[in-house]
C-alpha cells in the first residue's frame, strides 16, 4: 500500500474513534440524567397505581419509563445551551490541554441534534403513546391483557398522527400558499418533523413569554417561604400558637365525629391534621435557625433575586436597541460549531458565567410561573400523590418549556451563542417584527409584574412589621383584621 492509502486509513480510523468516543460520552450523560429523573418521578408517583392489579401495574411501569425518558430529554434541553457556553470558555482557556480534547464542536453539535431528535420523538410519539396506553382497555371482544392495550394504543396513535399531519398541512397552506411548500410536507423526515417542532417550539416560546414574568415576580414570595425571615418581618411564636390551636381543634373533631348538624369528612380532616403537623415541624426548624440565617440569608437572597431580575431586563432592553441598529443581533442558526475561537460574551469568562446563571434563573422562574398560573395550577405534582396521567402532562409541559429555552434565550439576547442544528432552522426567527415585539413584550410584562407584585409585597410586609394590620382603621391595600382577631 502507498503512503496516501495509509494516511486515508489513519484518518478514517481517527474519525471512527472520535465517533465512538462521542457516542460513549452522550450515552453516559443521558444515563446520568435518566437515573436522576427516574428517582424524581418515583418520589412523586402514586404508589397505589403500581400495586392494585398486575396488568395495570405493568402498563403504569411502562408509562413511567417513557415519562422518565421524556423528562431526561427535557433536562438535557435545559443543560444544552449552558453546557455549550461553558465548553467554549474552557476551550478558550485551555486550548491545547490533552485531557479536554474530547470536548470539541462535533460533540456539541451532536448533542444538539440528539436533543432535537429525542424531543420530536417524545412529543410526537412517546407521550401520546403513554397517555393512550394508560387510558386504553383493549378493543371490545379482544383478549384482555397488555397486548390488547398495545393494539388499541397503536390504532389511536395512527389516527392522531393523521389528524396532526392534516392540521399541519392546512396550516402550512394558509401561511405559505404555494406548491413547493405543500409538496415539501411530503418529506416527512427532512421537513415535516422540523416544521411541526417549529410550531411546538413557537408555542413553547409564547408560553415562556407569559410564565417567565409571572415567575420572576413569584420568586420573591417563594423564596420568602423557604428562608427564615428576620424577626421584624414575621412572628414565629404567633404562627406556632395558631398552628397548634388549629391542630387541637381538628383533633377534637376527629375524636368526636358525631354531630347533629354537620357531616364530617374524616379523610379530609386527617389530611388537614397532617398538613398542620408538617407546617408546625417546619416552623420549629425556622425558630431554631441561627441569627446569621435569620438576619443575613433572607436579605441576601432577596438582593440576589432583585439583581438577577434587573440584569435580565437590562440585557433585554439593550438587545432591543441592538435590534434597531444592527441586523447581526437577530437570532440565527449556525451550521458549524466552531468552539474555542472567540468568546460569546464581551466580558469573557465572567460574562459567560453570568449568562449561564441567567439562563438557569429564567428557566426556574418560568417553571414557578407555570405552576403558579391559574390554568396550570391543578397540574402541580404532589409528593407520593401524583396520578400517572398527571405525570404525563407534567412531562409534556416541561419538555415544551425546556426545548424552547435555547430559542428563548437567544431571542432575548441573553447569549450570543447561535443556535445549532435544526434549532436554527425555524422560519419565524428571521422575522424582525416577531423578534422585536417578543423582546418588547418580555421587558414590559416583567417590569409590570415586578412593580405590581414587589411593591405590594414590600408594603404588606411593612404593614405587618409595624402592626398596622391590627388597627381598627382600614389600611389601603391590606384587609382590616376582624374584631375577633383584634380581641385575641
Amino acid at each position: 500500500m502507498e503512503a496516501a492509502d495509509y494516511e486515508v486509513l489513519s484518518v478514517r480510523e481517527q474519525l471512527f474513534h472520535e465517533r465512538v468516543r462521542e457516542c460513549i460520552i452522550s450515552t453516559l450523560l443521558f444515563a446520568t440524567l435518566y437515573i436522576l429523573c427516574h428517582i424524581a418521578l418515583t418520589h412523586f408517583k402514586k404508589p397505589a397505581e403500581f400495586t392494585t392489579d398486575d396488568e395495570d401495574a405493568t402498563v403504569n411501569k411502562i408509562a413511567l419509563e417513557l415519562c422518565t425518558f421524556t423528562l431526561a430529554v427535557a433536562l438535557g434541553a435545559v443543560l444544552l445551551l449552558p453546557f455549550s457556553i461553558i465548553s467554549n470558555e474552557v476551550l478558550l482557556s485551555l486550548p491545547r490541554n490533552y485531557y479536554i480534547q474530547w470536548l470539541n464542536g462535533s460533540l456539541i453539535h451532536g448533542l444538539w441534534n440528539l436533543v432535537f431528535l429525542f424531543s420530536n420523538l417524545s412529543l410526537i410519539f412517546l407521550m401520546p403513546f403513554a397517555y393512550f396506553f394508560t387510558e386504553s382497555e383493549g378493543f371490545a371482544g379482544s383478549r384482555k391483557g397488555v397486548l390488547g392495550r398495545v393494539y388499541e394504543t397503536v390504532v389511536m396513535l395512527m389516527l392522531l398522527t393523521l389528524l396532526v399531519l392534516g392540521m399541519v398541512w392546512v396550516a402550512s397552506a394558509i401561511v405559505d400558499n404555494n406548491k413547493a411548500s405543500r409538496e415539501s410536507l411530503y418529506d416527512f423526515w427532512e421537513y415535516y418533523l422540523p416544521y411541526l417542532y417549529s410550531c411546538i417550539s413557537f408555542l413553547g416560546v409564547l408560553l415562556l413569554l407569559v410564565c417567565t414574568p409571572l415567575g420572576l415576580a413569584r420568586m420573591f414570595s417563594v423564596t420568602g417561604k423557604l428562608l427564615v425571615k428576620p424577626r421584624l418581618l414575621e412572628d414565629l411564636e404567633e404562627q406556632l400558637y395558631c398552628s397548634a390551636f388549629e391542630e387541637a381543634a381538628l383533633t377534637r373533631r376527629i375524636c368526636n365525629p358525631t354531630s347533629c348538624w354537620l357531616h364530617l369528612d374524616m379523610e379530609l380532616l386527617h389530611r388537614q391534621v397532617l398538613a398542620l403537623q408538617t407546617q408546625r415541624v417546619l416552623l420549629e426548624k425556622r425558630r431554631k435557625a441561627s441569627a446569621w440565617q435569620r438576619n443575613l440569608g433572607y436579605p441576601l437572597a432577596m438582593l440576589c433575586l432583585l439583581v438577577l431580575t434587573g440584569l435580565s431586563v437590562l440585557i433585554v432592553a439593550i438587545h432591543i436597541l441592538e435590534l434597531l441598529i444592527d441586523e447581526a443581533a437577530m437570532p440565527r442558526g449556525m451550521q458549524d460549531a466552531s468552539l474555542g475561537q472567540v468568546s460569546f460574551s464581551k466580558l469573557g469568562s465572567f460574562g459567560a458565567v453570568i449568562q449561564v446563571i441567567l439562563i438557569f434563573y429564567l428557566m426556574v422562574s418560568s417553571v414557578v410561573g407555570f405552576y403558579s398560573s391559574p390554568f396550570f395550577r391543578s397540574l402541580r405534582p404532589r409528593w407520593h400523590d401524583t396520578a400517572m396521567t398527571q405525570i404525563i402532562g407534567n412531562c409534556v409541559c416541561l419538555l415544551v418549556l425546556s426545548s424552547a429555552l435555547p430559542v428563548f434565550s437567544r431571542t432575548l439576547g441573553l447569549t450570543r451563542f447561535d443556535l445549532l442544528g435544526d434549532f436554527g432552522r425555524f422560519n419565524w426567527l428571521g422575522n424582525f417584527y416577531i423578534v422585536f415585539l417578543y423582546n418588547a413584550g418580555f421587558a414590559g410584562l416583567t417590569t409590570l409584574c415586578l412593580v405590581k407584585t414587589f411593591t405590594a409585597a414590600v408594603r404588606a410586609e411593612l404593614i405587618r412589621a409595624f402592626g398596622l394590620d391590627r388597627l381598627p382603621l382600614p389600611v389601603s391595600g391590606f384587609p382590616r383584621a376582624s374584631r375577633k382577631s383584634q380581641h385575641q
